[in-house]
């Protein structure tokens, strides 16, 4: 079994700079230390929340490690920061952004980490890019596939596959 054993995805966001260029350098950093195993496709979102902002362009990566949750959080807040990220209002443009959406079927709520992601099942900018590459893992407490979320997602927003 692989580090941890455990599948670990996370969200990769860009909507301010070199977008493309901004969420491929994050997936080569993570997978400097961690290990990328599956990769999607790089989509071009509607901003999800704060509407009024550039369209971001999002991937999902699907990695392995022995960095414990809170350790991964770590990493990737240096990686955001070592990138150019600057603090920012909710939802707010950025120049990266990366989220931790499940750790295996971990459950963690507390002040400083949350897994799974709580909107995790809400945003299409998220769920086309998971169900490229995990169509059939489940939510640990929703108890729904990918796929199952994805289509009954009310979030209509546009999200289009670019072309690398």
């Amino acid at each position: 079994m692989l580090e941890g054993g455990r599948r670990i995805f996370v969200s990769i966001g860009s909507n301010l700079g070199r977008r493309e260029e901004n969420c491929k350098h994050a997936t080569e950093r993570i997978d400097a230390s961690c290990r990328v195993v599956r990769m999607s496709s790089l989509y071009e979102t509607e901003p999800w929340g704060e509407k009024d902002q550039p369209l971001f362009v999002n991937r999902v990566v699907e990695i392995r490690t022995a960095l414990s949750p809170f350790e991964l959080l770590d990493l990737f807040k240096s990686i955001e920061t070592d990138t150019g990220r600057t603090p920012s209002y909710r939802w707010g443009p950025r120049l990266i952004d990366l989220d931790i959406l499940f750790y295996g079927d971990m459950v963690i709520d507390d002040n400083v980490l949350t897994i799974p992601h709580p909107l995790v099942h809400k945003g299409r900018f998220v769920l086309v890019p998971m169900v490229e590459i995990a169509p059939e893992f489940v939510h640990p407490v929703l108890k729904r596939n990918m796929s199952e979320l994805l289509c009954s997602l009310e979030d209509r927003s546009k999200v289009r596959r670019l072309v690398s």
